[in-house]
């Protein structure tokens, strides 16, 4: 069994299984899940994204952790940490990000695992400050940013989105740990 890295009252974060592979790459392949992504992703961008996430986990110690509901024991998607691969003025940082399937949307799912995650960043790894950044026009995932504490720092141009794409801009929020 693999054993949780972070508990909520109704969410385990867990490092990935194989069982997750099939439902990741139907998240995928959903045009509303990725709508604020410049493409969906392909059976095969899925599976090597699964592989650059174990890799990840094996570099830092942490990554995006797979996302469990307690209830129902559902694979839902993913919430944790990058390093994004991309510069821009305030990369090389850590970021937090989220990708859930629809039917686990407007519960709260997403912020309560970015919460959890953001304590564990700082609590458990010592994390200084975490970044999470999205498309200006991603309402939801800027809800659950502010819902989750982070603070609106600024916009960029995403250097991985190409030129002239409604997606280009993104805002950029921050975390400070305090402690």
């Amino acid at each position: 069994m693999i054993q949780p890295i972070i508990t909520t009252p109704r969410l385990i974060l867990r490092h990935w299984k194989d069982e997750d592979t099939e439902p990741f790459i139907k998240m995928n392949m959903d045009e509303e899940v990725m709508r604020f992504f410049p493409a969906m992703q392909s059976a095969d961008e899925t599976i090597a994204l699964i592989a650059r996430v174990q890799k990840h986990f094996e570099d830092y110690g942490y990554g995006p952790y797979a996302v469990e509901r307690i209830d129902t024991g559902q694979f839902i998607g993913f919430t944790g940490f990058f390093h994004p691969r991309f510069e821009s003025y305030f990369t090389p940082c850590i970021e937090i990000g989220w990708r859930l399937s629809k039917d686990a949307w407007n519960l709260g799912f997403a912020t309560e695992a970015a919460k959890a995650c953001l304590g564990y960043g700082f609590e458990k790894l010592g994390l200084k400050e975490i970044y999470s950044f999205t498309s200006t026009t991603n309402q939801p995932s800027i809800n659950v940013m502010v819902k989750a504490g982070l603070k609106r720092v600024g916009e960029f141009e995403h250097p991985l989105v190409p030129e002239g794409h409604e997606l280009k801009t993104h805002v950029l929020f921050k975390l400070v740990n305090e402690g």
